[in-house]
């Protein structure tokens, strides 16, 4: 990998994190989004404590879907509504330059609001969840989830039902991150073996690493269309 490839890379993400920095758009809306769904597991799952932590897996990857497709919608859709899209595909770079960039200031966002509503969670829950094991698990299920939702957020952006179409296209292709998720997050929470954990973790490992090489592949021909 050349130099200037890597620097258009860090550009884009550069870019994007500049410029989230001076609006504060979309980080502050994934944030609410987050708050508030945990609000109403909160008030809406008045549970035992027992019940509570076996809930917790699914709540917590409900709520980084759905605050992550939100993102995601956002983060493309800023591209295409001021123009910025057509100045990026003029550069003179390969266009999975700009892939891979929108893709890590994406995982950077996701793990900004996962960074706040874990320890929000811990506190409103009483639920320690700074396990290393579901650390990683967190990470790698994010760095999935954004690999494909980049790609799919890229090619529903030039639609104009881009805000309905991005979750049609992509919760069928993302199940397999987010059952993995669930079972590996769920697995170290309630003290499993590794041997019943590891399958789910090399589920996301695999998967990470496909969707990533077909990202590669195909987004100069989805960015085109």
């Amino acid at each position: 990998m050349s130099t200037s490839y890597l620097r258009a890379i860090l550009a884009v993400t550069w870019k994007d994190l500049t410029a989230e920095l001076r609006s504060r758009e979309l980080l502050s809306a994934m944030l609410v989004f987050s708050v508030l769904v945990l609000l109403i597991f909160y008030f809406a799952l008045e549970l035992d404590v027992q019940t509570r932590s076996e809930i917790t897996a699914g709540a917590l990857w409900v709520t980084f879907a759905f605050a992550g497709t939100l993102g995601l919608n956002r983060s493309m859709a800023i591209e295409k509504d001021r123009g910025c899209l057509d100045g990026l595909l003029l550069v003179p770079v390969d266009r999975s330059a700009i892939y891979f960039g929108k893709a890590l200031s994406n995982l950077a966002f996701m793990l900004a609001v996962e960074a706040i509503v874990l320890p929000l969670y811990s506190i409103m829950y009483n639920v320690n969840l700074f396990y290393p094991g579901l650390l990683g698990v967190t990470l790698l299920g994010s760095v999935g989830y954004t690999a494909v939702g980049t790609l799919l957020s890229a090619m529903s952006v030039q639609t104009r039902t881009r805000d309905v179409l991005l979750p049609i296209l992509l919760f069928p292709v993302i199940i397999p991150v987010f059952v993995a998720a669930v079972k590996a997050s769920g697995g170290f929470l309630n003290g499993a073996e590794w041997s019943e954990i590891i399958p789910w973790v090399n589920i996301l490992l695999v998967y990470d690493v496909i969707f990533i090489a077909v990202a590669f592949m195909v987004f100069d021909f989805v960015i085109e269309e």
